[in-house]
């Protein structure tokens, strides 16, 4: 192997670890949800939100630093501002677990968390496709990169609802402190890997970033691809996490199992979904187009939200650990309890949300050359859609009901929908 390949081939690996990160950070923000929402109604999904919300803030500064240092460096930044992040949060679980200033002091954890993310995720995207050559090929990284992403978005769900078993008025934050002290470790160790490893990076291109900017946003493809992503991320984080609160609600205000554990095994089960969905398709995109595949998977998941949405919720089946139930999991028991038919499919949205981003993203720079690392500065900012979305969601939980609030989901899902049949046509307007 040359050189240069075996230089590229570090900076891939390099990405796909980096790619686990994003997930393992954004992950934890709604099942911590949890903590909070039974101390406030209102704060379940705020952690969520404030972790998006850097998005907004440090989109289009982490592409110029990406001009400016480099890639290598500027995910250096990222991991730094990871680690502060989870110290910050882990601050909060040794203060009263009740206080409003507790939360006050999560939420600014979150926030700079959000730095982090948004930062890696302006790295690892454009330099994955471009070093795997762009088109199906750039695509196929990207998706091979989701799939590492999605195991550790798996994981980190089911750890939280581990740690926290039963929702009650004492549970905080010191019930998952294990789980931050753990983050601080593998932001170090990350730190030390990426400083270590010697990247090679694509050529980056000169220029204003104010007038790469406008450039970038000469291509009408790339604009409807910024909303798309907007409500994409919204989607994927929207569909486990009210999920989570709809099945944590303690029974004696009304919910119907007021299991955290429960609640977190099932949302571990989409994002275990996503990760099948993405080695499929990592292995797939090299002949299948994004476009094809996008089709496919947002009508599919219409199908399944429409099916949620409408089955009765007295439709139920016994969960492991109920005696009538007919699987018997004695290494993997739950609590038991009956669980409505309806969060299957739910569930089962995993494997349609699961090639979404890397096929908007691919589709949306399309033709895009010099204008690229702009463009994804842009989309970095749009992914404040997975704070905001899911924000409207729990809005309408409380007009609506928590099943019914998935129409928001639908209306998201049938933009993506129209954005790969007719607005991701190439296009400089």
């Amino acid at each position: 192997m040359s050189k240069e390949n075996n230089g590229k081939t570090i900076a891939i690996i390099a990405m796909m670890f980096l790619f686990a990160m994003i997930a393992f950070v954004t992950n934890m923000a709604a099942p911590f949800g949890q903590i909070w929402k039974i101390q406030y109604e209102w704060a379940g999904m705020m952690g969520n939100m404030m972790n998006f919300a850097a998005y907004l803030f440090m989109g289009i500064p982490a592409g110029i630093m990406i001009t400016k240092i480099g890639y290598k460096k500027t995910a250096l930044v990222a991991l730094a501002l990871g680690f502060i992040g989870i110290v910050v949060q882990y601050l909060s679980s040794t203060m009263d677990g009740t206080a409003i200033s507790t939360y006050v002091v999560y939420l600014l954890g979150a926030f700079i968390c959000g730095f982090c993310v948004c930062i890696l995720n302006t790295v690892v995207n454009p330099m994955l496709n471009v070093l795997g050559g762009g088109g199906n090929k750039g695509n196929q990284l990207i998706q091979t990169g989701g799939s590492l992403n999605s195991l550790a978005a798996t994981l980190t769900p089911l750890f939280v609802g581990a740690l926290i078993g039963q929702v009650t008025k004492d549970t905080s934050m010191n019930d998952v402190s294990p789980l931050l002290l753990i983050a601080m470790g593998i932001f170090a160790v990350s730190f030390l890997i990426i400083w270590a490893t010697n990247i090679v990076e694509p050529e980056l291109a000169g220029g204003n970033m104010t007038e790469m900017i406008k450039g970038a946003l000469g291509y009408r493809h790339l604009v409807l691809g910024i909303i798309a992503i907007f409500l994409y991320v919204g989607i994927e984080v929207g569909i486990p996490g009210e999920m989570i609160f709809y099945l944590s609600k303690p029974v004696a205000d009304g919910g119907i199992l007021g299991s955290a554990a429960i609640a977190g095994t099932l949302a571990g089960m989409y994002w275990l979904l996503m990760l099948v969905g993405r080695l499929t398709s990592s292995f797939i995109s090299g002949k299948v187009s994004s476009k094809a595949q996008i089709v496919t998977v947002c009508s599919t998941a219409i199908v399944l939200l429409l099916l949620a949405i409408f089955i009765p919720e007295s439709n139920t089946f016994a969960l492991p650990g109920t005696p009538e139930s007919p699987v018997d999991l004695a290494i993997f028991t739950l609590e038991g309890g009956q669980l409505p038919i309806k969060c299957i499919f739910l569930v089962l949205c995993g494997l349609c949300t699961s090639v979404m981003w890397g096929g908007i993203f691919n589709l949306a720079t399309e033709g895009l050359g010099k204008y690229t690392a702009a463009a994804s500065g842009l989309f970095m900012t749009m992914v404040v859609g997975g704070g905001v979305l899911p924000l409207v969601q729990d809005y309408a939980v409380n007009i609506v009901g928590y099943v019914q609030s998935y129409w928001v989901i639908v209306a998201a899902v049938a933009y993506i929908l129209f954005y790969a049949l007719i607005g991701s046509k190439v296009s400089k307007n």
